[in-house]
């Protein structure tokens, strides 16, 4: 009798244990790949799936739990990707679907788990879905946004002011079916209709057959475009308000965008999407997958991709609270975790393909002290491909340029524009091309300092910013880290303190010298009830200390640009 209520016991131990596992996604370190600049298998120049396949064993060593890839599927390549003609198909310059399917395999070995990047705002001209809409087909006819337009004084005009973000009218004339077609991005990038039922259920069936192929989920791009206002009933649109701060009407700020993102309907939209997952699961099993939503809305509007009172929305909408501002991140980091719905999980982006490189835009002196506030915050992290090596915006010349962003614009100010530097060649070695390629040439310059920042280099040196990544990683794993609680406070104007902990714990403090100075900082000051004693868990090439050197919880020198992690000698 005793071993049976044993028995029963412990099976029940055992589920509560089970349930109150936290998801694999909540804490995970994900790692955004963009394939065209991560490694070139064949010579070509350009990054591939089988040069993804090549590297995955190094997302092993630095630790990431799951890459999303940007766009690989068939495309004519005006936005590098971005505008897809085929969406289950792989494009010849990346490889085959069986490519592709030995990179599944091969990621599932190493417990690397794979995030597909889904574009559903738009798709190419090219695609036959958009040829057979312009061409009438009754079917297709209103798979995208049509108008005439207007005639005045013999002069036609586009339906609406509304602007691309590649600058320009978002509207592009069809000579063949005598209409514009509504684009917010290249003219080669017509927008879908998702007022149109068939269009929905097009787009979930193309969730449903990459997840037969075996992904773990989906980075959905660019989704607070996906609605646009709804036609009045004479099927027009209205114009959007000015902006004051450009006269120039070919300006993307030029107006207001009320009417073409934000639109109420969207967030429901992706909660469509996680149902779609969910019945995979429940048909299929396995882990969890997952949606991750770029939206760079007010974040009032981010937190109702959540979900609802009804609804799961997406596990992870990008947080880019932190991502273009070096100031007041204790209030930017608390509005987040307080403003997110009750059981949800924090996240945190800092750098993509879209933006420049950290150490580009904050600062090379600052490239460890974000990685360690990324990866000790609670939550999920996102890292950018050579981030964790300090890498840097690669010069660009304008010959070189290939950004539909800058070309679309003017030479003068091509650089504010151009999103290439952030996507040069990744670093490997300090060989020909960085160890990119074995080819002649590459699709983009390689960044001028790839002989010292580069992963070779980088791994034999003990505080380098890729050695430094990879003790991060390991501190991730601890309790506190992992499942404690999170608080967050400025010491000063220049010092920002997180402090991480869980009963029955060690208690981490990471502290942030943002700015060039000498800081010395008293914990008991900014958080109660500290241990007296802490000791350097991480340290890096700005530090004068040593890991494992103990210090007075009283009195933390930090130096110059200094950021460290340090762990009470006692648990609490």
């Amino acid at each position: 009798m005793t071993t049976w209520s044993s028995i029963v016991l412990l099976l029940g131990f055992c589920l509560v244990a089970a349930e109150a596992a936290a998801p694999w996604w909540q804490t995970a370190s994900f790692y955004q790949i963009y394939p065209r600049s991560f490694k070139d298998s064949d010579g070509d120049g350009i990054g591939d799936l089988n040069g993804v396949t090549e590297k995955l064993e190094y997302l092993k060593e630095i630790s990431v739990t799951a890459t999303w890839l940007s766009p690989f599927l068939k495309s004519p390549m005006a936005d590098f990707g971005y505008d897809i003609s085929d969406f289950k198909a792989v494009d010849p310059l990346f490889g085959t679907m069986e490519d592709f399917e030995n990179m599944v395999a091969r990621a599932k070995q190493l417990n690397v788990k794979i995030i597909l990047d889904f574009v559903p705002n738009h798709s190419s001209d090219e695609c036959d879905w958009f040829v057979r809409s312009a061409a009438g087909e009754e079917k297709y006819k209103d798979y995208y946004i049509w108008h005439p337009g207007f005639v005045e004084n013999g002069v036609r005009r586009p339906p609406t002011n509304w602007v691309s973000v590649f600058r320009g009218s978002a509207w592009e004339w069809h000579e063949g079916r005598q209409e514009y077609y509504l684009h917010q991005f290249h003219k080669k990038q017509p927008d879908f209709n998702f007022r149109n039922p068939v269009v929905r259920e097009e787009m979930n069936d193309v969730l449903r057959f990459w997840l037969e192929k075996g992904v773990d989920g989906f980075r959905v791009d660019a989704i607070y475009h996906a609605f646009e206002i709804e036609a009045d009933e004479n099927g027009n649109y209205p114009d959007e308000p000015r902006n004051d701060w450009t006269d120039d009407p070919d300006e993307y700020g030029y107006t207001h965008k009320i009417y073409t993102v934000d639109q109420p309907e969207t967030p429901h939209l992706v909660y469509e999407w996680r149902e779609i997952l969910e019945q995979f699961q429940r048909d299929h099993g396995g882990d969890e997958r997952i949606l991750m939503v770029e939206t760079w809305s007010p974040i009032e509007i981010v937190m109702h991709y959540y979900g609802n009172e009804t609804a799961e929305g997406a596990q992870i909408p990008f947080n880019f609270q932190l991502i273009s501002n070096l100031y007041h991140y204790e209030y930017l980091i608390n509005n987040w975790l307080s403003l997110m719905p009750s059981g949800k999980s924090a996240n945190w982006v800092i750098g993509n393909h879209d933006k420049n490189r950290v150490g580009s835009r904050f600062g090379a002196d600052r490239v460890d002290l974000f990685n360690i506030l990324l990866l000790t915050l609670p939550g999920c992290s996102i890292t950018y491909q050579g981030e964790e090596l300090g890498m840097l915006d690669a010069y660009i010349s304008w010959e070189d340029t290939v950004d539909p962003q800058a070309c679309n614009g003017y030479e003068e100010n091509y650089m504010s524009n151009s999103r290439d530097p952030a996507r040069s060649p990744m670093h490997w070695t300090d060989g020909k091309f960085s160890g990119f390629t074995s080819g002649d040439s590459t699709w983009l310059p390689v960044a001028q300092d790839y002989a010292t920042r580069n992963v070779q280099k980088e791994r034999g040196v003990a505080l380098s910013h890729l050695n430094v990544f990879k003790r991060l990683q390991q501190l991730r794993q601890e309790p506190a880290v992992q499942q404690g609680d999170a608080e967050v406070k400025a010491v000063s104007g220049y010092v920002l303190a997180v402090r991480r902990y869980l009963s029955g714990e060690y208690v981490y403090v990471s502290l942030f010298n943002i700015f060039g100075y000498i800081e010395n900082v008293n914990l008991n000051d900014v958080f109660s009830g500290l241990p007296s004693t802490f000791q350097y868990a991480l340290v890096t090439g700005k530090s004068i200390k040593q890991l494992g050197d103990q210090v007075s919880a009283s009195s933390v020198t930090l130096m110059p640009y200094e950021s460290v992690v340090l762990r009470s000698t006692t648990t609490v």
